[in-house]
């Protein structure tokens, strides 16, 4: 009598009869898992290990400097030879009567350069992507992004052809207007916005770019459902636009108020070109360091202030992280 074929659900197979030895040679091992995995992401790890190496040494190595700050630091004794200062340096440093002028203008300035930077770096996104010619669209992008690349030493001699006394350009155009010359590199109250507009020209094109990609790689079909509804530009931009590119203002916001409390010395000390009497509005905590360090060569002093700067810097993060966090959960950086 021939026996009855079973049924696909109860035929057994290899994987089913194996049992003991033999079915975990048949499983991968733990450590053979671990192997196959670095293989399949070494090619993406050998790319990273270059930005890793630079973080190790320029972003984290120097975080074993922060005990200067509290040391009498003497080159011929080294870091751990010299001296406890316990919390000296900083009260050299919030002790003196410059401590709130360079802080406000710190804050201020770079307040400033945030909120412009946002707008102007939209704005010209906003611009670029309703170009319809490729060829267009990468030149302005080349040009807008050109200044981001030149040196601040550069730039500040570009400003100086601008603001110079004499024969500067804008004196030039004055005097078109029967308005006499100024003495730019001595009057304060301009230099606030004086900075905020060389700031802006360098570094707006750089977020634009930013923002550029991240409205390309919104949905097309969108910007496609608005039209047929009737909407205009201005409400696909402030429906869709704006919003879908929420997380990427966040993360670029979140990240400059870290830096709030650093300033762009380059730009400070250059565009400016170091002139006492703009101290009044141009002088911020790094460029005040620098001029101590230089004439009292005091480094636990310059160490105090770079670790009060970290600090507050970080606080600052986890405080607007939170405010976003308790907004919308979705769009906080962490």
């Amino acid at each position: 009598m021939k026996s009855q074929p079973q049924p696909a659900s109860q035929q057994r197979t290899p994987a089913h009869t194996a049992s003991g030895p033999q079915a975990t040679r048949l499983l991968p091992t733990h450590s053979a898992w671990r192997g196959y995995r670095l293989r399949r992401n070494l090619s993406f790890l050998l790319m990273a290990l270059p930005g890793l190496l630079l973080l190790a040494v320029f972003a984290y190595l120097p975080m074993f400097g922060i005990v200067i700050a509290f040391k009498e630091y003497r080159a011929v004794d080294g870091i751990w030879g010299s001296a406890w200062a316990g919390l000296d340096n900083f009260r050299f440093l919030f002790g003196s009567q410059d401590a709130w002028r360079i802080t406000h203008n710190t804050l201020l300035l770079n307040t400033l350069f945030i909120l412009s930077n946002l707008v102007a770096s939209l704005a010209l996104a906003l611009l670029l992507y309703e170009l319809r010619s490729p060829w267009m669209t990468t030149f302005y992008q080349s040009a807008l992004f050109f200044p981001f690349v030149i040196s601040w030493v550069i730039v500040g001699y570009f400003a100086f052809a601008f603001l110079n006394t004499n024969n500067g350009l804008l004196n030039q155009i004055l005097a078109q207007f029967g308005i006499g010359p100024t003495r730019w590199y001595a009057a304060p109250q301009y230099w606030q916005a004086i900075l905020t507009l060389v700031s802006l020209w360098k570094s707006a094109g750089f977020g634009c770019v930013i923002y550029l990609a991240g409205m390309l790689a919104i949905n097309p079909e969108y910007y496609e459902a608005a039209r047929v509804d009737g909407a205009s530009k201005w409400q696909q931009t402030w429906s869709i636009t704006l919003p879908l590119l929420q997380p990427l203002i966040v993360i670029n916001v979140l990240l400059a108020v870290g830096r709030i409390f650093y300033a762009d010395f380059g730009l400070f000390y250059n565009v400016t070109r170091d002139s006492s009497q703009l101290y009044p509005t141009t002088d911020v905590i790094d460029t005040y360091v620098f001029r101590a360090l230089r004439t009292t060569g005091d480094v636990g002093m310059a160490a105090a202030a770079g670790f009060y700067q970290a600090v507050v810097g970080f606080v600052l993060v986890i405080l607007s992280n939170w405010l976003v966090r308790r907004v919308d959960a979705e769009k906080a950086l962490f």
